[in-house]
């Protein structure tokens, strides 16, 4: 069933956001850290969250940080760990805490629905079409035929970037991936947000926060501030 309104714990230090609108809508889930070493992501859904922010219709459930022990590892994975984006959909029985948190995490999209799910991740590469892989500011989808989100955000992100900080689609589907597992098995829209590690930490936690603001306000959860 799906969760409360208010904070719900997966683990001790694992704390789900959840906020309902006075005004019916879709539900969002946006989330950070589910690699240890990517930060800026966990950084602005804290700067968000501490600046209040509330959906205007609909439901939205912010995950700061999905990975603790990998996140205070600065590591994409914990120590001794697995790497929790490749264990969906998880396994409730599974000896690993990261399939066990997996399968949790998957019953929750199934019983939430949501319209959007959103990873935020970055990547020591800039994105380059001849550099197999490379993401960095980019923003990956793996159904085609591309969702028009991703064209509406980059054309928003775009206006305002500078050259270097230029965005891209990308389309790079991973069976494996949190992102492609959801999207198959709800058939919601799955995005992987990508910011290039080459900048500055405050420069990526702030366009991190900026492409948050612009898919929650396309969907309909959030006013654009």
């Amino acid at each position: 069933m799906p969760l409360p309104s208010g904070i719900t714990y997966f683990e001790p230090t694992l704390p789900l956001f959840v906020f309902d609108a006075p005004e019916p809508g879709p539900v969002a889930i946006i989330q950070a850290g589910i690699h240890g070493d990517e930060i800026a992501g966990v950084h602005a859904l804290a700067e968000l969250l501490e600046a209040g922010i509330r959906p205007s219709h609909g439901r939205l459930i912010v995950v700061p940080v999905m990975n603790p022990p990998a996140y205070r590892a600065r590591q994409r994975k914990a120590p001794d760990g697995l790497d929790l984006n490749r264990c969906f959909p998880g396994d409730s029985q599974a000896p690993e805490r990261e399939r066990r948190l997996a399968r949790r995490f998957m019953d929750l999209v199934l019983d939430e629905k949501p319209a959007l799910v959103v990873t935020l991740h970055e990547s020591t590469k800039r994105y380059d079409p001849a550099v197999v892989p490379s993401f960095g500011q980019s923003i990956v989808y793996g159904v085609e035929p591309r969702p028009a989100i991703v064209d509406r955000t980059i054309a928003a992100l775009n206006e305002t970037a500078s050259e270097q900080e230029h965005w891209a689609p990308l389309f790079y589907p991973v069976a494996t991936s949190s992102t492609e597992v959801i999207v198959e098995a709800t058939g919601c829209v799955g995005l992987c947000i990508e910011t290039w590690m080459g900048f500055t930490e405050r420069r990526r936690i702030d366009m991190q926060r900026r492409v948050v603001e612009l898919v929650l306000a396309d969907i309909g959860v959030c006013r654009e501030p």
